[in-house]
């Protein structure tokens, strides 16, 4: 096996713009061949792709698909709005929509495998940022309806027993706008309830008041926190005099199914020090 020298792995690093590790190990594997070695890297159309998957890709779209009695919501990252817009980033956005619509599968991983990866590795490749599929889910029921917010930033997927689309797509808005936590306020984890009793009850003994006072003090503000974070209970955003359960009454419907994506939520956005960045890639890191 050839000797890799720090100027092999110099001047491929200088012709790839790659790291030194990558390029020590493509060195390592075409034995020295300088030509080989670039060969073997273009020829890697992942490459790119892997190198830049560390980046956080917390902007993006969300796509929606509803076919009869199944709602299809997905959420594709890009690293910046601007790759958002992108045509070609949108045009893989519909791609991967219809295929998840198509398939039952629920799982990123299994989808993406074969065509779709291939093709999220190549919109790498071209347009020079991460870009993930995050997440998928699917909503099943006897009327689906979806909402999309203009900027695509948020979707939102509502399934009925009963009513008809356009009263879905009406509590789909609202939950877009509102992003209730549950459907109904049986729903919310028993642990999430005792959590706020115990914060409710901290900041109710500095008021003076007697035990029982303070009893039903909590409550009261249990019951407030569970109308407020409960779909049904909400005031509808379109008529705060009715709740959006009464509105599903009232169009002869029960709410069965509920899912909100919004772009980038709950993913730790980098805080880049540029001066720094600019630094590392002085240094060819």
């Amino acid at each position: 096996m050839a000797a890799i020298s720090a100027a092999m792995v110099k001047e491929l690093r200088e012709r790839t713009g790659l790291g030194m590790m990558e390029c020590k190990k493509a060195l390592v594997e075409a034995d020295g061949d300088l030509d080989l070695a670039i060969e073997n890297l273009r020829k890697s159309s992942g490459m790119k792709a892997a190198k830049k998957a560390g980046r956080v890709a917390a902007d993006g779209v969300v796509r929606v698909a509803v076919d009869g009695g199944q709602g299809t919501l997905l959420e594709v990252n890009s690293e910046t709005d601007f790759v958002a817009r992108d045509e070609n980033f949108s045009n893989f956005a519909d791609q991967v929509i219809a295929q998840a619509a198509a398939s039952s599968e629920t799982d990123v991983a299994a989808l993406m495998a074969g065509e779709l990866e291939s093709a999220r590795e190549a919109l790498v490749q071209k347009i020079g940022e991460n870009i993930t599929v995050r997440r998928i889910a699917k909503v099943e029921a006897a009327v689906v309806g979806a909402y999309v917010h203009s900027n695509e930033k948020i979707g939102v997927l509502i399934g009925l027993s009963g009513g008809d689309e356009a009263v879905a797509k009406d509590i789909a808005m609202h939950v877009a706008a509102v992003n209730p936590m549950v459907i109904n306020p049986d729903d919310v984890d028993p642990e999430v309830i005792e959590k706020e009793k115990e914060i409710f009850a901290a900041q109710a003994e500095n008021s003076g008041k007697p035990a029982e006072i303070i009893e039903k003090m909590i409550g009261g503000r249990i019951r407030k926190y569970l109308a407020e974070i409960s779909l049904v209970e909400q005031p509808f955003v379109k008529n705060p005099d009715q709740t959006v359960g009464q509105l599903a009454k009232e169009a002869g419907a029960t709410i069965t199914g509920m899912v909100r994506f919004e772009v980038g939520e709950g993913i730790e956005k980098e805080e880049v020090d540029f001066a720094e960045e600019v630094m590392a890639q002085a240094r060819g890191n």
